[in-house]
């Protein structure tokens, strides 16, 4: 007897990441530690407020319970609060900010709240592979639009607006960009919300790298009339050295969360209240906390600098966030022959760009997210392969 998978997973592989981990682990029981410079979970932990928080409110006896499916009022708040504070965004913590159980699940609720069979959905290319297999699993189409550094890594708004985007329900975007790290510009941003407007396109924006290495966190609901047209995902996975504890939050107008609410509330449960109390801490960290998490990430991007300078990879020095996106020298076809020779030569994990899209393929990128100790040691492992 042999049970099929459903359709909706026929052309949703295994995240790529999934399966290179475990190359990986088999390569460390049989020798030499592989050192990953792969993937962006951060190395480095909470504030310890945030920890203490944690500790404080779990051994409370009554925290224990299923809670709300809109988070507790103080998260809400404080969401509401930092967007404020540091966004120049005012929101009304009831109806404007969801908080969810990380921001990758809430890709998958907006798709599947908005989009069904016969609908498209516009997806970067290059661009986060989630939204285009949250977009699959949903049963719509997805629609590439490209990146290029011809153009700064942003769409070509005009080009897409000469095509038939008659099926088109909603657009992903994220900037600052993974994995390019460009930015976007605020006279972009007026023209993005503009097309969504003309063409009656939800804008969907992916946030979640504003703060690292970026002096100025931007938020597409600073542009007047945003709110009409723009939901904007955003996360303390990277900001605040949370990924492992799942704190995201949506935003925007409180028509589109109720929607989005419909889906979210048949998935999960609540969030931990313990989580919640330590996340409103998080939030509440001045700017002091993010210049100091800069300041190590800063001295780790020289180090990443040093070593794509070795491997005599083509980079731009403004890129923000936690990676560095690089061009590969002209000796290789494609990222994936530069990782894999990479990983073989010397044991040290660089991703190839070809994972995000046919327009990543002559890319890879590098991940700030080890010490600049484990950086010393990779750029020694792949000096001794390269001088073989």
């Amino acid at each position: 007897m042999q049970i099929q998978v459903a359709k909706r997973l026929q052309g949703t592989e295994e995240y790529y990441f999934s399966k290179k981990l475990r190359e990986i682990e088999q390569m460390n029981q049989e020798g030499t530690r592989v050192i990953n410079l792969g993937i962006g979970s951060p190395d480095l932990p909470p504030h310890p407020s945030v920890v203490e928080a944690l500790h404080t409110n779990a051994a409370l006896p009554n925290t224990h319970a299923y809670q709300g499916y809109k988070g507790i009022p103080a998260l809400r708040k404080a969401m509401a609060d930092w967007y404020h504070r540091f966004y120049h965004v005012t929101l009304n913590p009831d109806t404007e900010v969801l908080p969810l159980i990380g921001s990758k699940e809430g890709i998958m609720h907006i798709c599947m709240t908005y989009l069904q069979t016969g609908d498209e959905a516009l997806v970067p290319n290059p661009g986060y592979p989630t939204y285009r297999s949250a977009v699959n699993l949903s049963g719509a189409t997805v629609r590439d639009y490209d990146l290029t550094a011809e153009n700064n890594w942003l769409p070509d708004l005009d080009a897409l607006a000469n095509t038939d985007l008659s099926k088109v329900k909603l657009m992903w975007v994220n900037y600052p960009n993974m994995p390019t790290g460009a930015k976007a510009t605020r006279e972009f941003a007026k023209k993005l919300i503009a097309f969504g407007k003309a063409h009656n396109i939800l804008i969907c924006h992916d946030n979640p790298y504003s703060f690292i290495l970026n002096d100025e966190p931007v938020s597409l609901l600073q542009e007047e009339g945003a709110m009409d047209v723009v939901l904007e995902l955003n996360s303390l996975s990277k900001s605040s050295n949370m990924a492992g504890w799942r704190v995201g939050m949506l935003v925007g107008k409180a028509e589109f969360l109720n929607e989005v609410l419909r889906f979210k509330s048949n998935m999960d449960s609540g969030m931990f209240q313990p989580l919640q109390m330590a996340a409103v801490k998080a939030l509440e960290l001045g700017k002091d906390w993010y210049d100091s998490l800069n300041a190590i990430y800063r001295a780790r991007r020289e180090k990443v600098f040093q070593l794509l300078d070795m491997l005599h990879c083509e980079y731009d020095t403004n890129q923000v966030g936690m990676f560095v996106w690089a061009k590969i020298p002209a000796a290789f076809q494609t990222g994936y022959e530069l990782s894999d020779k990479v990983l073989y030569d010397a044991r040290v994990f660089i991703t190839p760009g070809g994972i995000f899209g046919s327009n990543g393929n002559g890319y890879i990128r590098v991940s700030l997210c080890q010490d600049v100790k484990v950086f010393d040691e990779a750029i020694s492992r792949i000096q001794t392969a390269l001088n073989k």
